[in-house]
């Protein structure tokens, strides 16, 4: 399966939702703008504004590292305001799963589907 699909999970310190809702539309635009790959990214915030999550969808592996390198900076800035851990669902390339390990991601392979 050459599906990718992630889950991030992201803190956010006190005082600075502001500058995430920021970020968050400048990241979608970026992807709106440059990710044919990326089939969903969709974001969530929870009641008290501490905690945000991101569930997101690509074509493949390849995708998933455009993706990376269209928003490596903006990236960086968010981790910078709050905490971020990532799911990550499927089969990653080998070039990918180099990525995902300097991330922490947690990656659990694809196993079986209806």
């Amino acid at each position: 399966m050459k599906l990718i699909k992630v889950r991030a999970l992201f803190k956010i310190n006190e005082g600075q939702l502001e500058t995430l809702k920021q970020l968050k539309e400048q990241l979608i635009s970026v992807v709106k703008e440059k990710e044919k790959g990326t089939l969903m990214y969709d974001w969530y915030i929870n009641e008290d504004a501490m905690e945000c999550a991101v569930l997101e969808d690509y074509a493949d592996s390849e995708a998933v590292l455009k993706h990376a390198a269209n928003t490596g900076d903006l990236l960086q800035k968010l981790m910078e305001i709050g905490e971020l851990s990532l799911e990550v669902y499927g089969d990653p390339n080998e070039e990918l799963s180099k990525v995902l390990i300097q991330f922490g991601a947690k990656v659990f392979p694809f196993t079986s589907a209806l």
